[in-house]
């Protein structure tokens, strides 16, 4: 009868966690055996093809079929077969370096054995809803300094007060925005009725619905000063509602009720611009 040669494989029970993060130097998976005649030690993950993350034989190290992701990544103590440390030093820590790492070793008689296994866990140092939630406070900190740096372009809507009879009303319209001088600066009602142009260093009464030709006047030098206010004569109750003062550089945005929506024109070149409407007047008997 030819004689047989039996291979006997046990497993460990012995299961042990590490927890890490990515992006750390180094971390020792450990695994001791006792001291005998051990012939080949391996760490390998069954999850991967191949399979083998490091060997050591008697020879040395023997990395033929060592898995491409753990290159140039692993080393053991020289003298692991013969103090029986055969724990597995990893650098360069990735998520991806997550997973279930087994050590096994050979005797010289071809006998092997599971030692132990390692569950290896490699957490992002700032998850995922962290670096969410860093994005969002940035881009709020960057919106209110953007607030900030252009509050002069949001004005405030003005409440006018008009009693009846009266022979002229002033309807408050300012910028702190340095308007080129070709701008064009319009004053219209709530029914797109335009009330009073201003264009190229002069008014446009060409432009004007009829019924407010000769009865509107704005101030002179008016895009150096910045005050776009117009003065409308003699009033009257179907007038009532709201204007909007607009030109090139104050750009129409109904978006919010309470503020103007801050965006760019393009005209040429970029202007940095909002619009405001501004509530007319109440009528007070």
């Amino acid at each position: 009868m030819d004689p047989v040669c039996l291979c006997v494989l046990t497993v460990s029970q012995h299961v042990s966690a590490v927890d890490m993060y990515e992006g750390d130097q180094f971390v020792q998976l450990h695994c001791e055996f006792p001291t005998m005649e051990l012939d080949t030690v391996m760490w390998s993950r069954s999850d991967l093809t191949p399979s083998t993350i490091h060997q050591r034989q008697q020879e040395g190290d023997e990395l033929k079929n060592q898995n491409q992701l753990y290159s140039g990544r692993t080393s053991m103590k020289p003298d692991a077969l013969e103090t029986g440390d055969l724990s597995l030093n990893l650098t360069g820590l990735t998520l991806s370096d997550s997973g279930t790492y087994t050590c096994t070793v050979r005797d010289g008689f071809g006998f092997q054995r599971r030692v132990t296994d390692v569950q290896l866990q490699v957490k992002e140092r700032f998850p995922s809803w962290a670096k969410a939630l860093l994005v969002l406070l940035v881009l709020l900190l960057v919106a209110v300094g953007l607030l900030v740096h252009f509050r002069h372009y949001f004005m405030s809507g003005y409440q006018v007060d008009v009693d009846s009879g009266v022979e002229s009303v002033q309807l408050p319209c300012k910028t702190t925005v340095r308007l080129p001088v070709d701008a064009k600066v319009e004053w219209t009602n709530s029914t797109d009725w335009t009330m009073h142009v201003y264009q190229n260093g002069s008014d446009q009464p060409g432009q004007q619905f009829y019924l407010y030709k000769g009865r509107t006047e704005m101030k002179r030098n008016l895009l150096k000063t910045g005050d776009l206010s117009l003065t409308l004569k003699y009033p009257t109750d179907e007038e009532r509602g709201a204007c909007s003062c607009t030109s090139l550089s104050v750009c129409v945005s109904s978006q919010f009720p309470s503020m103007s929506q801050l965006w760019t024109c393009m005209r040429g070149t970029s202007l940095s611009c909002c619009t405001v409407s501004f509530p007319l007047w109440n009528w007070t008997q």
